[in-house]
């Protein structure tokens, strides 16, 4: 074996070949740019490769870079030459030239996942410069700024430029802009959720603080007092609108344990069926989960009726203990409307979307699996809008089963009993790129 040192790879051995040739002297120093470009045309000719395996083309380069060679864009990396973000669309084209993350972390110094940040952030600035103004792009030029536009990659143009507003005006650091960021990709799918009509999803403000709201909710429930006002104090530092104020505040008035009445309850909270989809390690961040039993809908009403009522931790380990064996259980996060439900709650798994409930929903949406949770507790058809499971089938026409039907509908059928309320409803989690909000998803 022998070493080839160049320029980028000096005094120690980085790049080892086997069967080499053997010389009558030593080796000569060879360039980067020796290493992957073609032979000369002198060179004897080399059998054709046919299949090149495909690489995504290059970003645009600043011009001040496009005329340089291999070694003179390895040199700007490795001296950190010019911003950030102008050096950043090096790195895509080096890839281009057959050089891996792993090369270039070797060469340049560069870590792998750092590089990764730096080309991700480019892109993300670029497009704040056609969304928002100078003075907010100019913020995240200096060093280190680009972890903060990385943070924001899976917003929309739009969030982006409102997130990097807010990120200049309340001085975010890197742990405060996930957050940010979090709470703004999430509060679409919090409708239905108690206060969910008094925030504004087009502020950012409003999207943190009514995370801090939900937040608060969760220490509430879990009888932790002191958390909870800490929580409701972040919210009513960030909200933006006037009404997210109002209600933060209205919150923080009243005394801890305090049921709301009559006139606090939204006008329609009593009927909404929230319809939110579980965000990937949502339950491990919870401060409170939910433990509920699992039925299929082709067991039908049997199955339900025979689902433990009560389940709940015991001991200082937390054991679950429920009041009969159960052979399928699911742990989610602690929404108020499972949260708050104390016996009688269960799930109900259905193979598809389609036909649930009459929502509008994404063409790929309606084919994946959902849960039901119905409040076992409160079987009566009492409200026109609200909804209800109930046994269906039976009668020759259609498979025995379960499905949802809408109050309306069943006082028509003179339906006035149910298996139970529905609550919510939820969608499984999804990887966040394959879930990225359009422009036109906030309308």
């Amino acid at each position: 074996m022998f070493s080839i040192s160049t320029s980028f790879l000096p005094t120690r051995h980085h790049l080892l070949l086997t069967n080499p040739r053997k010389f009558s002297s030593p080796p000569k120093s060879l360039s980067i740019s020796a290493l992957i470009l073609p032979p000369s045309s002198s060179s004897p000719p080399q059998k054709q490769q046919l299949y090149q395996p495909f690489r995504p083309p290059p970003s645009p380069l600043p011009a001040k870079y496009r005329s340089l060679d291999t070694n003179a864009r390895m040199e700007v990396l490795i001296n950190r030459m010019g911003l950030w973000y102008e050096y950043a669309p090096l790195i895509p084209s080096l890839n281009q030239d057959g050089f891996t993350s792993a090369n270039l972390e070797e060469i340049t110094g560069i870590p792998s996942g750092e590089q990764n940040r730096l080309v991700v952030a480019a892109q993300v600035r670029e497009s704040l410069v056609q969304f928002t103004d100078p003075d907010t792009v100019a913020y995240f030029d200096p060093a280190g700024f680009s972890e903060l536009l990385y943070e924001i990659r899976l917003l929309n143009n739009q969030q982006r430029a409102t997130a990097a507003r807010f990120i200049v005006a309340n001085k975010f650091d890197g742990k405060q802009t996930q957050e940010l960021a979090r709470a703004m990709k999430d509060f679409p799918r919090r409708y239905g959720d108690r206060g969910w009509d008094s925030f504004n999803g087009k502020l950012s403000g409003d999207c943190l603080g009514f995370m801090y709201f939900r937040q608060a909710q969760e220490h509430k429930t879990a009888s932790s007092p002191e958390l909870r006002k800490a929580a409701l104090e972040r919210a009513l530092e960030v909200v933006d609108s006037d009404k997210a104020k109002k209600k933060v505040e209205e919150e923080l008035e009243r005394k801890d344990g305090e049921e709301r009445g009559a006139s606090d309850m939204d006008p329609d909270g009593l009927v909404r069926v929230p319809v939110v989809r579980m965000a990937v390690g949502e339950v491990a961040e919870s401060s409170v989960v939910a433990i509920l039993p699992v039925c299929k809908v082709e067991e039908g009403e049997i199955e339900v009726e025979a689902a433990p009522w009560e389940c709940g931790m015991e001991g200082e380990f937390g054991v679950l203990e429920a009041e009969k064996g159960w052979t399928r259980w699911v742990v989610l996060p602690g929404w108020e409307p499972v949260a708050t439900l104390k016996r009688g709650g269960v799930a109900v798994l259905f193979p598809k979307a389609k036909g649930i409930l009459p929502y509008k929903s994404k063409r790929r949406e309606v084919e994946e699996e959902i849960l039901v949770v119905a409040d076992r507790g409160r079987t009566e058809v009492s409200v026109d809008d609200g909804f209800y499971l109930v046994a269906s089938g039976g009668n020759g026409i259609q498979e025995e089963g379960l499905k949802v039907e809408k109050g309306s509908k069943l006082k028509e059928s003179g339906v006035t009993e149910s298996l139970g309320t529905v609550i919510l409803v939820v969608r499984p989690p999804r990887e966040e790129n394959e879930d990225q909000l359009a422009d036109d998803d906030w309308e």
